[in-house]
C-alpha cells in the first residue's frame, strides 16, 4: 500500500488489524507468507466465490466502516449458502483513498472480527493498496460440500416448484429511504428497511440443508426476476412467478402502499436481498414445510418451472392477483 495520507505502513497496518483475524486457522501461517493453505475434510471440495462492493454503487460513503465490512463479508456467505456449502475461509482485498484514516480501518476490522465470530470463517490472506476511487472491498470465499453435490443453477425441471427464503425487496427499499425517497414512511418502517439494506443476513444454515432437496438455486443479489432469469437460462427453462405470493415484510408493504411510483417493481427487481431462491419437486414441500418450522426461516413457494414456450422473448412470467402479466422497465441490477 503505497499512501500519502499518515497511516502506518501496509505490514504494520497488516500485523495490527488483519493478522489477529487470521488466529486458529493453521494454513494462514499469521499472514505473514504470500499464500495459504486449505485442506476440505475427507470427502468434501473446495467452493469458491469471489464478489466486491464499491462505495457509491453497493454501500453509501456515510456508512459506518464495520457494516461496510460485514455486508462484504456476507454477501459471499450467501452465495456459498445457496450452492449448499458451508463456509470456511475467505481472503480480502481491500483499496482505500487517502481520505480514509486509521480510524476507519479499525472498526472494518471490527466489524469482520464480529462476523468471523458469528459465523465461524477465518481471514487467509489478501491485499491492501490505494486507489484514487471510492473504497472498494472485494472477497473470495471458500466453502466445503459434499463431493459431487453443489447445488447448481442449471438443475431445475419442468413442474419444479419455486421457492424463496425470507421476505423480498426490503434492501431496495432501504435504499430508497436513504435516498430521501420515502419521506411519508413512518421511522420504525424506514428504520427496518434501512438495516436490511446495510446488514444482510445470509442463510448459511439453511443453505447445506437444501442438498439433495433443491434442483437449482441461486441467492438473490441482483434482484428476485433477474436471478430467478439467470436460474431459466441455465436450466434451459420458462418460470411462472405469481406476484401476490413473494413474501413481502411489513416495512416493505407500508413502503409500496405510500403508492409513490412503482414500489412493487423496485421490491421485486431492486437486489441486495441475499436470499436463497430455488426450485424442488413438488413433492419436497412438505419436508420443506418442516425445515422451514425447524430452522425458524420463512420458505415461500412462489411460482412454478416450465419447458419453455417457443417463441418466448422473456423466461420469467410475473402474474398479479388476476393473473394479469406484470411488465418491468428492467428485470434487476446491471453491473454495465
Amino acid at each position: 500500500m503505497n499512501r500519502g495520507s499518515g497511516l502506518p505502513g501496509e505490514f504494520e497496518l497488516i500485523a495490527r488489524y488483519f493478522a489477529p483475524l487470521a488466529r486458529g486457522f493453521p494454513g494462514a501461517y499469521g499472514l505473514l507468507d504470500d499464500a495459504a493453505v486449505i485442506a476440505p475434510a475427507a470427502g468434501n471440495e473446495l467452493v469458491a466465490k469471489t464478489d466486491a462492493i464499491v462505495g457509491g454503487v453497493h454501500f453509501l460513503p456515510s456508512d459506518p466502516p464495520d457494516l461496510v465490512a460485514r455486508k462484504a463479508l456476507r454477501v459471499n456467505l450467501s452465495d456459498l449458502a445457496a450452492k449448499g456449502a458451508v463456509a470456511r475461509t475467505y481472503m480480502l482485498d481491500l483499496m482505500l483513498p487517502d481520505a480514509i484514516g486509521e480510524a476507519w480501518i479499525a472498526g472494518f476490522a471490527q466489524g469482520l472480527a464480529q462476523d468471523q465470530h458469528e459465523y465461524g470463517v477465518h481471514l487467509i490472506g489478501g491485499d491492501t493498496d490505494s486507489t484514487p476511487g471510492p473504497v472498494s472491498v472485494a472477497i473470495m470465499a471458500f466453502g466445503e460440500v459434499p463431493a459431487g453435490r453443489i447445488i447448481r443453477r442449471g438443475g431445475a425441471r419442468p413442474g419444479d416448484a419455486i421457492f424463496v427464503t425470507g421476505t423480498i425487496g426490503d434492501a431496495a427499499l432501504g435504499l430508497e429511504v436513504l435516498c430521501g425517497r420515502l419521506p411519508e414512511l413512518a421511522a420504525a418502517s424506514a428504520k427496518s428497511l434501512i438495516e436490511r439494506y446495510r446488514l444482510p443476513l445470509p442463510r448459511v444454515v439453511l443453505g447445506p440443508r437444501l442438498i439433495g432437496l433443491a434442483t437449482a438455486a441461486i441467492d438473490v443479489s441482483d434482484g428476485l426476476i433477474a436471478d430467478l432469469s439467470h436460474i431459466c437460462e441455465v436450466s434451459d427453462l420458462s418460470a411462472i412467478v405469481e406476484a401476490p405470493r413473494v413474501p413481502l415484510s411489513l416495512a416493505a408493504r407500508a413502503a409500496i402502499e405510500t403508492g409513490q411510483e412503482d414500489l412493487l417493481a423496485t421490491a421485486l427487481t431492486g437486489g441486495d436481498d441475499y436470499e436463497i431462491l430455488f426450485t424442488a419437486p413438488k413433492a419436497a414441500v412438505d419436508e420443506l414445510a418442516e425445515l422451514s418450522d425447524s430452522l425458524g426461516i420463512a420458505i415461500t413457494g412462489i411460482g412454478y418451472m416450465a419447458a419453455p414456450t417457443a417463441g418466448t422473448e422473456k423466461r420469467v412470467t410475473v402474474a398479479d392477483v388476476d393473473d394479469r402479466r406484470l411488465m418491468f422497465a428492467r428485470e434487476g441490477w446491471r453491473h454495465f
